[in-house]
């Protein structure tokens, strides 16, 4: 397949299951194009883990869940090395994160220590397990989704957790219209059922190396160094975007811009998916979270500030 219509292919694929949703599919596509990770967050229902098995079910390529739950230690994830009586060696027993397409389902369901798990994992591609390091396959994207912090059996992410967060996206609820259509295409049977890969390992691949080829101007990086340096000074924030903000926003540009068919990001493309990859990385002062100000507040404040860059 040519690399131009893999993103058109993914989103029809996955639109067969998951209806009026074009935004959010698009955004899952391009975490999976710019090699970052996706949190999905939204009430129980709306479709988080149906969205991300119909992406790992249209790629050809290893796919693991995991449940997380309040029993769930950092072994069950990462592995576990265990002792051979016949050998009289330890052996590597790998956990699910050896995979390339990871579902953690419910992430915040489970204890921080818990979370940390994924933390080397999702930044460096590896696991350390008693001392000795591991690589994950590549590629590897770590789809989460998570239920709002106020529903209860819920525990907050950690800062650093957060960080290594590509974007933070919700589904919502789908019109009436869609919802209906929801319910004729599941009168006989469910079609995540009948869903096969369109794109194999290698396209992927294939296309996340093409995205690191997109041009991106000076201005545009300057653009976005303004707006990661205002978040830092905003004054309701405790915690500014950090330099993997930065980077998590340039290299999302250009896989947008990708996914439009064209080698070059635009301003626009940054401004599109600011308040994505931006809004979960502002952590807010406590006296300003109780006067209702959230990050999401902040971002809209921020990006009104900074100037938008010109086009060269």
């Amino acid at each position: 397949m040519n690399l131009p219509d893999i993103p058109q292919a993914l989103t029809a694929n996955i639109e067969k299951v998951i209806i009026g949703k074009r935004e959010v599919v698009e955004l899952l596509l391009v975490g999976l194009f710019s090699s970052g990770h996706i949190l999905i967050e939204d009430v129980p229902g709306t479709g988080k883990t149906m969205l991300a098995r119909a992406l790992a079910k249209s790629i050809k390529a290893d796919f693991k869940r995991v449940q997380f739950t309040p029993d769930l230690l950092p072994t069950d994830i990462t592995g576990v090395s265990m002792y051979n009586q016949k050998t009289g060696n330890f052996e590597l027993k790998k956990g699910p994160i050896f995979t390339n397409v990871l579902l953690a389902d419910e992430i915040n369901r489970t204890t921080p220590r818990t979370q940390s798990g994924l933390l080397e994992a999702m930044q460096e591609r590896n696991v350390t397990i008693d001392g000795v390091t591991h690589l994950l396959p590549e590629p590897f994207f770590v789809v989460a989704t998570q239920n709002p912090i106020e529903y209860e059996g819920t525990y907050q992410l950690p800062e650093a957790q957060l960080d290594r967060f590509l974007m933070k996206i919700k589904v919502g609820y789908p019109s009436k219209t869609e919802e209906e259509s929801i319910l004729k295409d599941r009168l006989i049977q469910d079609p995540i059922m009948m869903l096969q890969p369109v794109i194999s390992l290698e396209d992927l691949i294939a296309v996340q190396k093409a995205v690191s080829k997109v041009h991106i101007s000076e201005n545009i990086t300057s653009y976005i160094v303004d707006l990661i340096i205002e978040s830092r000074n905003y004054p309701d924030a405790r915690l500014g975007v950090s330099p993997r903000g930065s980077l998590a926003l340039m290299q999302a540009s250009r896989a947008f811009a990708f996914l439009n068919k064209r080698d070059f990001v635009l301003p626009s493309d940054v401004k599109k998916l600011v308040p994505f990859i931006l809004g979960h990385r502002i952590i807010m002062k406590t006296t300003s979270a109780v006067r209702g100000i959230t990050s999401f507040h902040a971002v809209s404040k921020i990006m009104d500030k900074v100037p938008i860059a010109e086009v060269e």
